[in-house]
């Protein structure tokens, strides 16, 4: 991961544009192909990122400054100019070990892998924790007319799951084994969703399903399992 604290303006353009004038903003290059640019206010939300993968190109401007333009797979760009660097460093992360669910959260993966039709209708399971680039899916499964479904999974369904489910969709729907019938959808389900993460998911194509914890239990039978 690359670190620059820089003043910078930046533009994006795409599907919208959007503008940042010139301040003082940390720019993170992350080894995923991911730009993110951050202020010190806002929590975690970036002020404005582009989603791997994408390609940067720095070069300086007529007057000396700095450029650095980001451009991704859908050729929208993120054009950054840097008048200042406070600060510039890269780091090796190693690979991450992924989210350690609690044991709600645990539990209800394992209850949905088992009645994975209490999320859609026809809904039948293909595996749990399926291995992507940047962490596994809850669940992947495939509906009745044989297209995958990716399931992520929460207690609280907040705008980061959203952008979690999101990601792995983006790379999921690269693989033509899994899109041989059609695009791999996705279901966001958890025991709680937020307005604004609900709007988020509806805005991405993403089903949003509420789960009922305590029904779920009901339904669980441990004399029928194997082990």
């Amino acid at each position: 991961m690359r670190i620059v604290v820089a003043t910078c303006q930046i533009d994006y353009a795409g599907r919208l544009t959007a503008h940042l004038p010139s301040a003082k903003r940390v720019l993170m290059l992350k080894a995923d192909g991911s730009v993110l640019v951050h202020s010190d206010g806002g929590s975690y939300k970036p002020l404005n990122w582009m989603s791997p993968p994408c390609t940067v190109q720095e070069d300086l401007t007529v007057d000396g400054q700095m450029e650095w333009t980001v451009t991704s797979k859908t050729d929208d760009t993120l054009r950054i100019v840097i008048t200042e660097v406070h600060h510039d460093s890269s780091h090796d992360l190693g690979i991450d070990p992924g989210l350690q669910k609690d044991g709600v959260e645990k539990h209800l993966q394992e209850l949905l892998a088992e009645h994975p039709a209490t999320l859609h209708d026809g809904l039948s399971l293909v595996r749990r924790e399926y291995t992507t680039a940047i962490g596994p899916v809850d669940l992947m499964c495939r509906d009745s007319d044989g297209l995958h479904v990716a399931v992520e999974i929460k207690r609280r369904g907040e705008i980061d799951g959203v952008e979690q489910l999101t990601r792995y969709l983006e790379l999921l729907n690269r693989d033509p084994l899994l899109t041989v019938k059609g695009p791999v959808r996705g279901i966001f389900a958890a025991q709680l969703i937020k307005p604004q993460a609900r709007v988020l998911a509806e805005d991405r194509g993403i089903t949003c399903a509420l789960v009922d914890y305590n029904l779920l239990r009901g339904m669980d039978d441990p004399s029928e399992r194997l082990f």
